[in-house]
């Protein structure tokens, strides 16, 4: 039993579609069922695609006895139903999406993927606050949980798994949604860093975690004076409160004055970045913003900032400096106690306390 969750328009029906053509054309029997779309909507989204098979079953009904019924006539390997919220039985005067259906449905599937040895995978919608709609049983019931996430404001898409009985849950899947469909984005920290401005102050390249997988990402700040005495601090892509607790240390532990100046933080390409490790390029940014010398070119920086201005170690420090060193980043700025895992070809400088950033801010390591 997988779920998958997304926002409305995300992609889910596109990936499921793609993913069950894929499989149709290795033989494996798929059966597709809509409860939101015609067959003549689904027939014209597939269209657009590349197919690989030709073709396979699918029905469009709200209901899931109809849905059982065609699963026990043409006893596939893979169903789909697609979604949970707007799938319904019959018999319980609930509306579909309510609790008592959601949860009846699904347990209805469960028994029909045990009974006739199948997958079955849901589509599942999530609500603003970022949760698949239904009860939290749901999730209990079934074997894998898939988020699909917009990681960005364009076309890119994420792929994460939550729980999963049978395998990790550290990797990641990243799509970039196009004409044709969803296509793999085999290298996407070259994606995001692809129109960098090298040698401009406020700019560094920091290697993030997706789950186990290193991402480039490129985080700038601007530190401008602020006109009247009131100062903004402004975050896009890392943590607003952690945006204001970093310019607290910068002005405490490194003695440089922000308290008059707007703060803005972006993690461009619209990535989020809420891992600690994101502390001192953060950090290293607004210093160069605020003094004008940019950081070399081809430098990464990652590290957690303390409050007393200590620069703790990272996870998976050696991934992230290989990760660099595939894009023809030859030096990095990281916690001290990393600096061992360093690989060969990269040029490691390891601190301890922030204030250490300002000797190389400005100059060649």
């Amino acid at each position: 039993m997988v779920l998958l969750g997304g926002a409305p328009g995300i992609g889910k029906s596109t990936l499921l579609l793609q993913v069950l053509d894929d499989l149709a054309s290795q033989g494996i029997k798929v059966l597709y069922c809509s409860s939101e779309e015609s067959v003549r909507q689904i027939r014209s989204k597939l269209r657009r695609f590349p197919l690989r098979s030709e073709g396979f079953p699918g029905i469009s009904s709200p209901y899931l006895e109809d849905v059982i019924e065609a699963a026990e006539r043409e006893h596939p390997r893979i169903l789909a139903l697609d979604s949970l919220q707007a799938t319904a039985l019959q018999e319980i005067p609930s509306p579909p999406g309510s609790i008592l259906q959601v949860r009846e449905v699904t347990s209805r599937l469960m028994k029909l993927a045990k009974r006739e040895e199948m997958v079955v995978v849901l589509v599942g919608h999530v609500t603003k606050e970022g949760l698949i709609a239904g009860p939290k049983t749901v999730e209990h019931l079934v074997d894998v949980v898939l988020y699909f996430e917009q990681g960005t404001e364009g076309p890119f898409r994420i792929l994460r798994s939550v729980k999963n009985r049978f395998g990790s849950t550290n990797e990641v899947g990243v799509f970039q949604m196009t004409e044709k469909g969803l296509v793999e984005v085999p290298n996407p920290s070259g994606v995001f860093l692809s129109e960098r401005p090298e040698g401009s102050p406020g700019t560094v390249v920091m290697p993030a975690l997706e789950g186990s997988r290193p991402l480039l990402v490129e985080i700038q700040a601007l530190v401008a004076p602020s006109p009247g005495g009131s100062w903004k601090r402004m975050a896009m892509g890392i943590d607003h409160y952690r945006l204001q607790l970093l310019v607290g240390v910068i002005e405490k532990r490194v003695g440089l004055d922000l308290s008059h100046c707007d703060v803005f933080v972006n993690v461009v390409g619209g990535i989020k970045v809420f891992e600690p490790a994101a502390d001192l390029a953060v950090v290293a940014a607004l210093i160069s913003s605020h003094l004008e010398r940019a950081l070399p070119a081809d430098c990464v920086v990652f590290g957690e900032v303390g409050l007393t201005g200590e620069v703790r170690g990272a996870l998976y420090a050696r991934e992230r400096l290989e990760e660099a060193k595939r894009l023809g980043f030859s030096q990095a700025i990281i916690p001290k106690s990393n600096a061992g895992l360093s690989p060969e070809g990269v040029d490691v400088v390891g601190i301890r306390e922030v204030r250490e950033l300002l000797r190389f801010i400005g100059t060649s390591l």
